[in-house]
């Protein structure tokens, strides 16, 4: 497309979202470097802006509060900074810096208010939930194919029933997550391709881009299709050896164990054993429901569970655990407080187990040294 012959400053007077309009004006589609190069630095000023924000929260409430709803903060200023660019007809920082303007797919108008509205709660609050609500839903789904799997006589373990049962439980990670879903891979690909919808809430509501700047006749638009090249063929080899390792894979027998997507071996729990979890998780109110990863770790790892009510070890009498000395070494970095049935991540750093847990699944690192940290390998002390 040619660029129209008029000055930049007016391009949002001629994008108004009426039917009325009878001046057409034809802008060249933004391609993907703009796109990824005002996506990044959108994420760095919302970066900045949830910087300050925990900040603001630490000082007010203390630094376990601010880890605590981390995720609630982080959904607050990705809201707070949509709401103040695109929800009212603005530019984001990030499009107003690589000269983009956003667009209804199939016309040159700016997005009606209810396609930013739902581009915007389906892009942020949407994962949001997905994040709080999966992990209860997983371990639900897990204990139930658990609970078949153990009931299956040996003479059926062939059957294609159990072979998918099986393997749902061994991928049930990779199935219910969005950010590892082969549709998100190749949806990203597309857009390599294309240039057009670099997120999926964005495709299902047509939101495109186009490009403001004025173009010289010799000026051309590079794209990225040879990354679209190179993640199809990404996409291509996992989907063969993910096919060759599930159709050679060796179903358990009785009593034997089964390797999650994620690396963790756990064993196979009988029917009492899965009706007791089950009672446990149903039971659960909405403020419990944490406490259901909790139970899966402390299965996998075949860990007693540290009672959080009345712990079994407060670091807060000299005589617990006497040989962690220094006094300020007894304290947890994280809440600030003596530590609370002290439990030591894979890289030698000790913390509250509720503290740990609570970080990990949100992000699973250490939080001193950033090492990668599971829940299930953190480790309770024990005298």
């Amino acid at each position: 497309m040619a660029s129209p012959d008029i000055p930049d400053d007016n391009v949002h007077d001629t994008l108004k979202p009426s039917s009325s309009q009878s001046t057409s004006y034809n802008y060249p589609f933004a391609a993907s470097p703009d796109i990824i190069r005002a996506n990044q630095k959108d994420a760095y000023f919302q970066g900045i802006l949830l910087e300050n924000f925990s900040t603001i929260l630490r000082r007010l409430y203390g630094s376990r509060f601010a880890h605590t709803y981390d995720s609630e903060a982080r959904t607050f200023t990705e809201l707070l900074y949509l709401g103040l660019t695109t929800f009212i007809g603005n530019r984001t920082l990030g499009e107003e810096y690589c000269d983009i303007y956003q667009i209804e797919s199939g016309s040159q108008q700016l997005p009606a208010v209810g396609r930013r509205a739902g581009y915007i709660l389906s892009a942020v609050l949407l994962p949001y939930t997905l994040t709080k609500s999966l992990p209860s839903l997983r371990a639900r789904i897990r204990l139930k194919l658990e609970s078949n799997l153990s009931r299956t006589p040996p003479s059926s373990r062939n059957s294609l029933r159990y072979r998918l049962q099986y393997y749902i439980l061994t991928n049930l990670s990779t199935i219910t997550s969005i950010a590892t879903s082969p549709l998100y891979a190749v949806s990203l690909a597309i857009f390599y391709f294309t240039g057009s919808y670099y997120h999926l809430s964005k495709r299902i509501f047509g939101l495109r881009y186009i490009f403001s700047k004025h173009l010289a006749p010799s000026e051309q638009r590079v794209g990225y299709e040879v990354l679209g090249v190179l993640l199809i063929l990404q996409v291509v080899v996992q989907s063969y050896l993910h096919v060759h390792s599930t159709i050679s894979i060796t179903l358990p027998t009785e009593g034997a164990s089964a390797t999650l997507d994620d690396g963790v071996e756990i064993g196979l729990l009988s029917h009492q054993e899965t009706e007791g979890a089950n009672d446990f998780i149903y039971s659960t109110s909405i403020a419990e429901k944490a406490d259901t990863s909790r139970l899966r770790i402390s299965h996998a790892t075949h860990t007693p569970l540290p009672p959080s009510s009345n712990p079994r070890y407060d670091l807060s009498d000299a005589s617990t655990l006497a040989w962690l000395q220094p006094k300020q070494q007894r304290k947890c970095t994280l809440c600030l407080e003596p530590m609370k049935d002290p439990s030591v991540t894979t890289c030698g750093h000790v913390f509250c187990w509720t503290c740990i847990l609570d970080w990990v699944a949100e992000k699973p690192e250490c939080p001193l040294c950033r090492q990668s940290v599971l829940g299930q390998h953190v480790l309770p002390l024990r005298g």
